[in-house]
């Protein structure tokens, strides 16, 4: 879609990229606000919250004795929050924004392959629905930089069960 709406973007190989092709229109519109640790000391001042993504290590422009990673994005507190690459491990996340495709809908706690990202291999995990429109998806295995917004898909076998929007990690 990118390319055929002549963004100039789609040929850009990270997500954080797109604000450095040139849509500063983000940026300027976004406010700046403090980049904190997990115990909430301010490390830095970031240039808006639209310029990070979690699981991001670029760009962050602080120098710890460990490189550190965007774990979390607080929209309410307009922050940023920077931890170790193993804080970015989670097992479970909630998805909502469901599509079924080859089921009418999930009744009950079902085994299923799942990812949550393009390159990423199909993990082991449970789905269990816990309303109409959402789900609770526990990894057999801990994933990294389980992102909200982005889309998690539903595996069994080579076909695709469904899919949803990830609304958050739980720890």
């Amino acid at each position: 879609m990118a390319a055929d709406f002549g963004l100039g973007v789609d040929n850009k190989p990270e997500s954080q990229d797109f604000i450095a092709g040139g849509y500063s229109f983000l940026v300027a519109a976004a406010k700046p606000g403090p980049i904190l640790d997990k115990q909430g000391n301010i490390l830095r001042e970031h240039r808006g919250i639209p310029s990070y993504t979690i699981g991001q290590r670029k760009g962050l422009g602080i120098s710890a004795q460990e490189p550190l990673y965007v774990t979390d994005i607080d929209p309410e507190k307009n922050a940023i929050i920077v931890g170790s690459q193993e804080e970015l491990y989670r097992d479970e996340l909630i998805a909502s924004g469901l599509n079924w495709i080859a089921i009418e809908k999930l009744k009950r706690p079902t085994k299923v392959k799942a990812r949550i990202r393009h390159l990423q291999r199909e993990t082991e995990a449970v789905v269990t629905p816990l309303s109409e429109d959402k789900v609770q998806v526990k990894f057999k295995e801990p994933q990294m930089a389980i992102t909200p917004g982005q889309a998690v898909v539903f595996y069994c076998g080579d076909v695709v069960i469904g899919g949803g929007t990830i609304e958050r990690t739980r720890e």
